[in-house]
């Protein structure tokens, strides 16, 4: 390799934060596949090569509907009676009947670049728009996922895609509702999807598959699907979000969601349980125990009305977790893990909840906890600056007034709790970069196509 070659695929780090934690004079080296293939500790910096002062892991973005992005913010106007998840989710399903194919990858496309911007790597995106306007399967079944994958390589942001297996509007297999038709999917039609996928997975895109929820699909179907689908994939599901859905499933079955799904013996660590919020004490412990993850998105529980996680029994029972953006009313990790945090000091009256008998930094034990969640939650080696995982780092300005002079300790803790500012300065993903002092590499063409779909989308 020559020296063009070598300091192309490195970067010398002064902090880099590696799974031990903060670590001086570090240099990260990944191959032609965009994999870390060394990490060398008390180097020095090399002539002309990239150089960092605090340079850490990117985050997963464990739960994502992105064509939700194109309508944040206006739901935020009170209707004729009480409004709750249930009044949002009719409005959600008339948007979703008018996207085309070229929309939500424009709309997916401003969405990741954003992501990107404040600090994602990859994200999971659970992907239930499957089928045309009337209702009809596109000649390409795969059509509205191909175009989702497409703005993910637009912008450079790794992908698990999801495609969501939706077939009932609620539980005893009620059938779907009009406004549900651009949804329906059976598993034979899922399993269809992963077949048209496949060939495009890549370091950069695995493809796992989701049981919508168990109000969507029943399971038998989950269990047929998990039965043919391959081994290793990642498995999402929506659960116990609210407390509607959780008393019709007692109806319905006698048991709650979280009850009804782990007795069935499913579950285990490649499954990724969204929300979860309205748990007993009992599902908490079962719920850690199934080693699964719990896909916390508290933005959206906390725009939509959802309620508290109950992360420190969680926690007590070694449970793990990641962060997702959802609807994306934020779509920011910063945001994400400070109010997931807040949320439990509100809850409780306490403060400095988010804590382990190792890891008394709030900011450290909330990072290094949704990393590893969002790892395996993702199904791909993403998370920790070690070999063979991908080369997705962030690098933090450490010229902002929160970062200048501060002792590294007390970084992650000042970017998280610490003001508004978005300090994200560069981001790699496959030892690619993709953000540039705080700039998108394709920000003005992205958002100028984006603003193009929402013209004509407004319109509607």
């Amino acid at each position: 390799m020559s020296l063009h070659q070598y300091l192309d695929r490195s970067v010398f780090a002064q902090h880099a934060y590696l799974p031990h934690g903060w670590t001086e004079n570090v240099r990260l080296h990944w191959n032609v596949a965009g994999d870390l293939s060394q990490i060398e500790e008390n180097a020095a910096p090399l002539p002309g090569e990239p150089q960092a002062v605090l340079l850490l892991p990117g985050m997963t973005n464990l739960h994502s509907h992105a064509f939700q992005r194109a309508m944040a913010g206006m739901a935020e106007i009170a209707g004729n009676s009480q409004d709750s998840f249930w009044t949002w989710r009719d409005l959600m399903y008339r948007y979703a009947l008018h996207i085309t194919p070229e929309q939500i990858q424009a709309i997916a496309a401003q969405l990741y670049a954003e992501c990107l911007r404040h600090g994602y790597t990859s994200v999971c995106e659970f992907h239930y728009l499957h089928r045309d306007p009337a209702g009809a399967m596109y000649a390409n079944p795969a059509e509205m996922a191909q175009h989702v994958i497409a703005a993910a390589s637009q912008t450079g942001i790794g992908m698990t895609m999801l495609p969501v297996l939706y077939s009932y509007a609620d539980f005893n297999e009620k059938p779907l509702r009009d406004d549900q038709r651009r949804f329906a999917t059976s598993v034979d039609d899922i399993l269809l999807l992963v077949q048209k996928l496949e060939t495009m997975r890549s370091p950069q895109l695995e493809v796992g598959a989701a049981p919508h929820s168990l109000r969507a699909a029943s399971l038998t179907q989950i269990r047929d699907l998990i039965q043919t689908l391959p081994a290793d994939r990642p498995l999402h599901i929506h659960i116990a979000e609210q407390m509607k859905e959780v008393n019709a499933c007692i109806v319905a079955n006698g048991r709650r969601p979280v009850e009804l799904l782990l007795d069935s013996g499913l579950v285990d660590q490649r499954w990724c349980l969204v929300h979860a919020t309205h748990l007993t004490p009992q599902e908490v412990r079962d719920m850690a125990a199934s080693g699964a993850v719990a896909g916390i998105c508290t933005t959206t529980e906390g725009n939509l009305g959802d309620g508290f996680f109950d992360l420190p029994a969680y926690l007590a029972a070694g449970g793990r977790f990641g962060i997702g953006s959802d609807s994306h009313a934020s779509y920011s990790p910063v945001e994400e893990l400070r109010w997931l945090e807040y949320g439990q000091r509100l809850r409780l009256q306490g403060r400095n909840i988010a804590t382990s008998a190792h890891q008394k930094q709030i900011g450290d034990f909330l990072w290094q906890a949704a990393l590893q969640g969002g790892m395996q939650a993702s199904g791909r080696a993403v998370g920790q600056l070690a070999t063979a995982c991908r080369a997705d780092f962030v690098i933090l300005d450490d010229t902002h007034p929160h970062l200048a002079g501060l002792p590294v300790q007390h970084v992650l803790n000042s970017w998280i709790f610490a003001g508004n500012d978005n300090l994200v300065r560069d981001v790699y993903v496959g030892g690619q970069q993709v953000v540039s002092n705080g700039r998108h590499c394709q920000q003005a063409q992205i958002q100028n196509v984006y603003l193009n779909c929402m013209r004509e989308l407004r319109q509607l």
